[in-house]
């Protein structure tokens, strides 16, 4: 019995070369599976990490870009303020009146109205004019809010105004009426109609409009004038609240 296991275990040490070859052959395929398995799971694993690592570096550049915008377009609003108040201040309102740039941030062409993005926090108070960079009146505050307020304007039906030679009273849609003008004043299509002053609501000189149209008869003591209004509602985005004059 111990000569037999003598005998295995001289004839192991003798075929140890022979036996490792064999499994190592038999095993080969397998560990080539398993090495490509792992090899694919690695590589599957490295690509998610990649595309995760992308996607996260994409929100992040969207998101730049997105602040990136938003700079941009602040920087050209304040542009834009700043060239209405350098023209402001080239036909010098500014030196005549203490003024609050604002933004039409809305327009009810049906009311005669607008609404602009200033409001109590800002100074402003009920019947404060409207006026454009131009000098053009545009109408006046009608309702205070915190952050906004409501404009009518001059061609409003509850509108009136003192003007040069009468009383500018508004008829709703965009129209103006020239009334109570002396029978015996001149005046003419294409002449300007500026504000008098006289009624302390407005400061004197503010362009209202140009005269279209003289209605004038014999028997009447006054003579009527249609305006057409100098100032564009559609054009409209910037205007100028007199904070005090």
């Amino acid at each position: 019995m111990i000569v037999i296991v003598v005998l295995i275990i001289v004839l192991l040490n003798l075929f140890q070369k022979e036996v490792k070859s064999f499994f190592y052959y038999i095993s080969s395929p397998i560990q080539k599976v398993l090495w490509r398995i792992g090899g694919r799971a690695s590589d599957f694993l490295e690509s998610f990490l990649r595309t995760k690592n992308l996607k996260r570096e994409a929100d992040e550049l969207k998101l730049k870009n997105q602040e990136l915008l938003s700079q941009i377009i602040a920087l050209e609003e304040q542009k834009k303020e700043n060239n209405i108040l350098r023209e402001a201040l080239g036909i010098g309102l500014q030196k005549e009146f203490k003024l609050a740039l604002a933004q039409v941030i809305g327009k009810d062409i049906s009311q005669d109205s607008i609404l602009i993005n200033k409001g109590v926090q800002d100074g402003l108070l009920k019947d404060m004019p409207i006026i454009t960079e131009q000098n053009v009146l545009v109408g006046r505050v009608s309702e205070v809010y915190d952050r906004f307020s409501k404009v009518l304007l001059i061609s409003h039906k509850d509108s009136s105004l003192d003007a040069e030679l009468g009383v500018v009273r508004g008829q709703g849609n965009f129209n103006l009426l020239f009334d109570l003008i002396p029978r015996e004043q001149k005046i003419f299509p294409g002449d300007m109609v500026v504000t008098s002053g006289l009624d302390n609501d407005f400061p004197k000189g503010l362009l209202i409009g140009q005269i279209k149209e003289v209605k004038k008869n014999d028997v009447e003591p006054f003579q009527q004038a249609e305006i057409e209004p100098a100032f564009n509602i559609s054009q409209i985005e910037k205007v100028f609240i007199i904070l005090e004059f």
